[in-house]
């Protein structure tokens, strides 16, 4: 017999279930990976996607345009540019800001990254039994703490109940 102690509290531990798939998602993308033979990670998919789209963009553009805080973006482009995937250059305008585009190692590798993409989205797909009702629970989920951050609502509900 199973055990699963998070799915059995069902929507008291809802942020860990999300946690657990995502984690055992990067997890498995990071096997496919080495499987292959290609040194990137499963993280960085986005970054390639928006700087194929835009050519180039500041880190604060990037951070703000995934969702993402300062500091998970400058640890990301960070291994990036080790590994050579990306270059960032001053802006000739404002100093201050550096210019972020992809290195030619990533137009070489994009073909096969865009397969890699499109079979993984195909088998995102497939595994949703081809049923995108998620993606409205999720964009509701973000609106509302978008509009009501998540420690205003924990914050009003312990107050509720404080002893």
């Amino acid at each position: 017999m199973e055990k699963d102690f998070i799915k059995k509290l069902g929507y008291k531990a809802f942020d860990n279930r999300l946690k657990r798939i995502s984690d055992r998602m990067s997890h498995d993308t990071r096997k496919f990976f080495k499987q292959i033979d290609i040194d990137v990670e499963p993280s960085w998919h986005l970054v390639f996607k928006l700087l194929k789209e835009n050519d180039m963009l500041t880190m604060v553009e990037i951070a703000e345009q995934l969702g993402y805080t300062h500091p998970s973006m400058v640890v990301m482009l960070k291994k990036m540019t080790t590994k050579g995937y990306i270059i960032s250059e001053r802006d000739t305008v404002d100093k201050r800001k550096q210019n972020i585009k992809l290195t030619q190692k990533s137009y070489k590798l994009l073909p096969q990254l865009e397969h890699i993409w499109n079979s993984c989205e195909n088998a995102i797909y497939k595994m949703l039994n081809e049923d995108l009702s998620i993606i409205k629970h999720l964009d509701e989920i973000e609106a509302s703490l978008k509009a009501i951050p998540f420690n205003e609502r924990f914050y009003d509900e312990y107050q509720k109940t404080k002893i």
